[in-house]
Order: structure tokens, then sequence, then C-alpha cells
């Protein structure tokens, strides 16, 4: 069996977000031709991984959730151990 991978289209709001000293990396992204849902997922300088369960109906709405956990958590709640579910 033959699994073909699909490449991932990344919003322009995706990128390195800096707080408090503290650089992220933001993912936003979806399948390529696919006008679904998006993915979040935050990414530390260690390569630890944050991805949201939820999908979001617009890169927007994705990025509104990250600024919201780092308005409740701050940027720092994002640098715990790797592959962690939000």
């Amino acid at each position: 069996m033959v699994i073909k991978s699909r490449e991932l289209e990344l919003s322009p709001l995706s990128g390195p977000v800096t707080q408090d000293g503290i650089t992220v990396e933001v993912k936003i992204y979806r399948f390529v031709g696919d006008a679904g849902e998006w993915a979040l997922e935050v990414v530390d300088q260690d390569d630890g991984s944050t991805v949201w369960n939820e999908l979001f109906a617009t890169d927007a709405d994705a990025f509104q959730a990250f600024k919201a956990a780092v308005a409740e958590d701050g940027i720092a709640s994002f640098l715990e151990p790797p592959d962690t579910l939000h």
C-alpha cells in the first residue's frame, strides 16, 4: 500500500513570535487545495510542539486562539515538554 504525502499550505499569519525574550514559531496550516479548516501548532526553540485539538474556520481564528493562550498563560507556557496538546 502506497500512501501519498500531501503538501501543506502555510498561512501568512505563521512565523516567529517573540515576547518576554522567548521566541516561538507559530504554524497555521491546512492541506494545499483544501478549502477546509486550519490547524494551529506552536514550536519552541527546542522543537517542542504544542498542537491544538480543534481546527479553525479561518487562519485569523487560529492566530486569535494563539494570542488568547499567550494572554492567559504567558508565552513561557509553550516551553513545556514536547508534543503537548492544547
